[in-house]
């Protein structure tokens, strides 16, 4: 069997002015680096490993908190509660709608496992974010159909 870097041999019907096909890498090789020796790949691994000891540390109710947090954040912003003189522009109610509608599904769905004081601020920020929806909204929806109330119930 000839090796990666020889070329295969040009076939018989194949005239020999014709130029050899080009050898490929095996797709394994072209698809993970080896990192011995790439200072940087080497650091990339071990950045990795160390990512993965540190949030095998934290709580999952933690996790989930914080993950709840930056989708509340995102959808604030998008409901056009920003700070600043640019907020308006940052308003964009079909994103807030799925962020928020996200949001109560994590809400929902991890709120007997978080315990209860982190549940009750989840979900006040949530309904918060319902109603400024609403208010935000040119046509509100009916209630029982605004972003996540399908989960949550109705915000009126």
């Amino acid at each position: 069997m000839p090796s990666e870097s020889t070329p295969e041999p040009a076939p018989e019907s194949t005239p020999a002015s014709a130029p050899a096909p080009p050898s490929e890498p095996a797709p394994s090789a072209a698809r993970q680096p080896d990192p011995a020796g790439d200072p940087v790949a080497e650091l990339v691994a071990e950045s990795a490993a160390s990512a993965a000891r540190d949030i095998a540390e934290v709580p999952a109710a933690e996790l989930i908190t914080t993950a709840a947090v930056h989708l509340m954040s995102a959808a604030a912003v998008k409901c056009g509660l920003a700070e600043g003189p640019d907020a308006d522009e940052h308003l964009d109610l079909a994103e807030a709608r799925i962020l928020i509608t996200a949001l109560a599904g994590l809400v929902t769905a991890s709120a007997p496992d978080v315990g209860g004081q982190h549940a009750r601020s989840l979900r006040d920020g949530l309904r918060s974010l319902q109603l400024a929806f609403r208010e935000a909204s040119a046509v509100p929806d009916e209630p029982g159909k605004g972003p996540g109330e399908r989960l949550t119930g109705s915000v009126v």
